[in-house]
């Protein structure tokens, strides 16, 4: 696969699944509220069925509240009892509502929709489930009354259903009188609520499904054209850097190629011919000084080497490490000229990687060659600090500054900009027209240098 395949994969990947985990999420949520909804929604109708049905049974008490009253006043217990179970007879709501009466030994009293019920003892009744119905009932009752759920048969359809019943004790006769709501229906509402609020799920998670597609889609043309265009200007800022580098090495051999030409080679030529000189004239008294001209032509020759070899790869660096070269730069500053340098040098203990030492170098190499031809400044403050993944450089001067628009015209600031990026570091200058130079350079001490080190080594930085 190729690399900008894998790179537009990397950047898409994460959304889709990020999408993806978005849509999981909505519909799981969607699922939970439309379970709470109808919950809510079949408490809801639970709630109005015990209202209705206590007051149904309000009624009832009141109805007959009257009897109750001529009972105590010397009525006749049967009479009453009698008048009584005719009121709750003929107490009837709705399709299948009616009131029941049971006495204590669940003996049924009263039962407008099941007359033959009447008489029967039913204290050992049992529904589908198993429950005791009569016992139960009989036993709400008496704890003061309340709310009790069992399946029985429903009058308008002749078959078992559910049925919530609401039950009292009728203190002066020690009966059990109640009355009931089938919440079959419940059942049957609550499902078709169910299925209009999956129905809107569904229709709102196709409709943010949809939009969530055009945005994704979007968003990968985006990213494409973006990738495509930041791609193209890779190339060509890599092109152009190759272009520029290969560029600097032809100058730079050109000029190392002159240097051994018009220095080192004219003086041996030089030191040649003053030992041809002494030999011709072997035994003569100038003879001596001919060899002491040669010698001192051999020490310049060497020197030169020096000097040559210090600008490709400093010796130093490679005996004493990068602190004590820099401090060798920073030595030779102070002496050849009038600049006050502060130093807060701050090193790790194990040595850095040798593309690292060898780019801190050169950049501070360049900074000091641009303070002395350029800056005309009195002070310089050198921060070294390394931290666990990077080493950070800073170096400030007082001098007059330049323009910020020179920043990519000076060889020497593109050099040491080309250098810190080649090794993925970073590389800021900020200088005003009215005085003062800050560098930053921030170097990743785990690099992945693009040029191998005999590449770098052979740029030679005083340009």
């Amino acid at each position: 696969m190729p690399l900008k395949a894998k790179i537009l994969l990397v950047s898409i990947l994460p959304l889709i699944l990020l999408s993806i985990a978005i849509s999981w999420v909505y519909q799981q949520q969607a699922k939970t509220l439309s379970h709470q909804q109808a919950e809510i929604f079949e408490e809801t109708l639970i709630t109005d069925k015990h209202k209705s049905l206590e007051n149904y049974v309000t009624l009832a008490m009141n109805s007959i509240d009257p009897i109750l009253e001529e009972l105590e006043l010397g009525l006749e217990k049967s009479i009453a009892e009698y008048k009584i179970k005719d009121t709750l007879r003929g107490l009837v709501y709705d399709s299948d509502g009616y009131f029941f009466v049971y006495d204590q030994n669940g003996v049924n009293l009263v039962h407008a929709t099941q007359p033959e019920l009447e008489g029967q003892n039913l204290i050992d009744f049992q529904d589908e489930t198993g429950q005791y119905v009569i016992q139960e009932l009989l036993q709400v009752a008496n704890n003061g009354g309340g709310f009790h759920r069992y399946i029985w048969k429903k009058p308008t359809v002749k078959s078992e259903r559910h049925k919530l019943s609401y039950v009292v004790i009728i203190p002066e006769l020690n009966w059990m009188m109640g009355t009931g709501l089938y919440v079959d229906n419940i059942a049957a509402d609550v499902t078709i609520m169910e299925e209009k609020v999956s129905a809107n799920v569904r229709s709102s998670f196709l409709a943010a499904t949809f939009l969530l597609l055009i945005t994704l889609a979007l968003v990968v043309v985006i990213v494409i054209v973006v990738n495509t265009h930041t791609a193209q200007l890779a190339d060509k800022r890599l092109q152009e850097l190759a272009n520029r580098f290969i560029t600097f090495q032809v100058i730079q051999r050109r000029g190392f190629s002159r240097e051994l030409h018009d220095g080192i080679n004219q003086l041996l030529v030089s030191t040649k011919l003053w030992l041809n000189i002494a030999e011709k004239k072997w035994g003569e008294p100038d003879s001596v000084e001919h060899l002491e001209k040669a010698e001192n032509q051999l020490n310049t020759a060497i020197q030169e080497v020096r000097r040559i070899s210090k600008n490709l790869r400093p010796i130093m660096l490679d005996d004493l490490g990068l602190e004590s070269a820099i401090h060798e730069l920073l030595d030779e500053l102070e002496e050849q000229s009038d600049v006050n340098v502060n130093r807060k040098i701050q090193l790790p203990k194990q040595r850095l990687p040798d593309a690292v030492e060898m780019t801190v170098y050169r950049v501070i190499q360049e900074a000091i060659t641009n303070i002395r031809k350029h800056a005309k400044a009195t002070t310089l403050t050198i921060s070294i600090k390394s931290y666990t993944n990077n080493l950070q450089l800073k170096l400030c001067d007082n001098g007059c500054g330049f323009s910020t628009k020179r920043q990519n015209q000076g060889i020497g600031i593109i050099n040491m900009r080309e250098r810190v990026e080649l090794l993925g570091g970073k590389f800021t200058l900020a200088s005003k027209t009215d005085g003062g130079t800050v560098l930053k350079a921030v170097f990743e001490l785990n690099p992945k240098p693009v040029a191998d080190e005999s590449t770098l080594s052979s740029e030679v930085i005083n340009i």
